[in-house]
This record gives structure tokens, C-alpha cells and sequence, in this order.
């Protein structure tokens, strides 16, 4: 069925006739009765009257039983239609849809809560939802496109990512204040190694950086803890449970109150991370990311 004869069909009927049907579509008047008469062709059905049963020509718009069945499938397909545009629009304007953020976690704690809170307020009626997980498992979600743009700290190396450089956060290693290594000018890598490690899980970025450290400085360490948030590795430290390299938004708080110590690395001691957003490979943006990320740029 063409939906353009469908269309012209449907004018002509709301419009009883072809002449005003034809000033609606901006057409001609013949090129509206030709659309109706291709129609009726093209379904092999009689639509409209245009004799009655004294052979005399019908003045008005008057549908067979056919054309009254055809018209009533034309208005709601063209209903739906004008349901989808609006449906578009308002998410175009954003003033429905969703957006659906992936975060690590301490992105998703200390570095996204100061954008999404005036995203928000600006933007209402807008869906928008935070998942939280480690760098692995936002990398999974970004690919699966169960998140609409994922924010994390490890390095991820996949084909079907555009990962770019979003911003470095600084980290600090941290002991307990009656730890001797928090004392020292410098530690020096038989302490550090001789220390309890507490690490983040497998696929962390934090546990990332950390194993960088032991290769770059040969760091063995006597032991390790493995916890699976950087909160609990932090309150871990301050019972004395071992030494943890965490992102400095997340003990500067600890420190300042002198639960815990920064132990010093000599040339490292502002050690940074990378921090980066990762997109779907040639996905396009939808409306709603696009402006929660112009807003981010800010």
C-alpha cells in the first residue's frame, strides 16, 4: 500500500473534497483525484462513490463500504504516525526519554553527582539513571548498550569502544598514623613491600594503578587484601589493617582529620590517574547525551 495515495485518500475524506483536499497538500486538483484513482487501482477496490444508483453523478465525498474501511486504517496509521513526531520531538527538546549514565564507582561518587544534580533540575521530565560498577563491568555495558556513555578509571583496550581522556584525579597512598611508614620522609621499596596491601577487586582501575606501581617501583608485596570498595579499603587502612593507594577525593577527609597518613613516594608523591568516557564505537548520540555532556563541559 502506497502511503502516499493512503495520505491523499484520507485528506480528500476529512477535507469532503478533492478541491480543498488539493489546497491542504499544496497539489493540483487533478493531481489529487489522480492519487485517489491510483489508489483504488493499486488496492483493486472501489473507494469512493461517484455515481449513485440513478447513473447521475454524486455531489459530496461518499465512500463505499471499501472506502469506509480503508479511511478508518488510514487515520489511526497516520494517528500513530503524528504520535511517533511528537514522541520524537519532545525527545529531541528533551522533554521525555532517558539517559542512562555508567559510572565506576568513585566517579560515581565524588566526580558525577556535581553534573548530574543541575542536569536534573534543568531537564525534569527526563529519565536518567546511574549504574555503578567497576571498569570492567562498564565496559560491558557500554558495549551491550545498556548504558548510554560510561565514565571510569581503569585503561580499556576494546575495538567496539571510543575511549577518550575525560579528566586525572589525583591518588595518595595512605597508612594508619601509627604505621612507622607514614612517618618516613621516603619510604623505601623493602618497606613498602614488607607492608599489607589492600587492593580492589579485579577489573578496578584503582587495582590498575596500584599494580603499575609494584612494576614500576618493584614493589613485592608481603600480602594482600583484596576489598571491593574504596570506602571500606579506607576505613581498612585506618584500623590499621594495611597501606592502600586511593584517589584523593576519597581520604582527604581521613587525612585532614589525621585518621590517616599520606606516606610519601619522592618524584610520584602527586601520583594521577587517568579518568576516561567511553562510548559505543559509531553510536550516535542521542539528544539527552549530547546535552548532559555539552552541560559537563561546562
Amino acid at each position: 500500500m502506497n502511503l502516499h495515495l493512503l495520505r491523499v485518500f484520507l485528506t480528500v475524506v476529512e477535507q469532503q473534497g478533492f478541491s480543498r483536499a488539493a489546497d491542504s497538500l499544496f497539489v493540483s486538483q487533478s493531481a489529487v483525484s489522480k492519487a485517489v484513482r491510483e489508489l483504488e487501482l493499486q488496492l483493486d477496490l472501489p473507494l469512493i462513490e461517484r455515481t449513485g444508483s440513478d447513473g447521475k453523478a454524486v455531489r459530496g465525498i461518499q465512500l463505499t463500504d471499501h472506502g469506509r474501511a480503508v479511511f478508518e486504517h488510514a487515520r489511526a496509521i497516520f494517528a500513530l504516525e503524528r504520535i511517533a513526531v511528537e514522541d520524537v520531538r519532545d525527545r529531541v527538546e528533551l522533554r521525555q526519554g532517558r539517559l542512562r549514565i555508567g559510572a565506576s564507582t568513585t566517579i560515581a561518587a565524588y566526580w558525577l553527582p556535581q553534573q548530574l544534580g543541575p542536569f536534573v533540575r534543568r531537564h525534569p521530565t527526563l529519565a536518567t539513571e546511574l549504574v555503578v560498577g567497576n571498569t570492567e563491568q562498564i565496559r560491558h555495558a557500554v558495549i551491550d548498550c545498556a548504558v548510554d556513555v560510561g565514565f571510569v578509571e581503569g585503561s580499556v583496550d576494546d575495538p567496539r569502544i571510543e575511549a577518550s581522556l575525560w579528566r586525572s584525579e589525583p591518588l595518595r597512598l595512605i597508612a594508619a598514623t601509627d604505621n612507622p611508614v607514614g612517618a618516613k620522609r621516603r619510604a623505601s621499596i623493602a618497606e613498602l613491600s614488607r607492608q599489607t596491601w589492600l587492593l580492589r577487586e579485579h577489573g578496578s582501575g584503582t587495582r590498575q594503578v596500584a599494580q603499575s606501581l609494584f612494576a614500576a617501583r618493584g614493589i613485592e608485596p608481603a600480602r594482600v587484601i583484596e576489598i571491593g570498595s574504596n570506602e571500606a579499603i579506607a576505613r581498612a587502612v585506618v584500623a590499621g589493617a594495611g597501606i592502600a593507594l586511593l584517589p584523593a577525593t576519597v581520604v582527604a577527609d581521613l587525612i585532614t582529620m589525621q585518621r590517616v597518613r599520606a606516606v610519601a613516594l619522592g618524584d610520584d608523591e602527586s601520583l594521577t590517574r587517568p579518568l576516561y568516557r567511553l562510548e559505543l564505537r559509531n553510536r550516535p548520540r542521542a539528544p539527552a547525551l549530547q546535552a548532559f555532556l555539552l552541560d559537563e563541559e561546562i
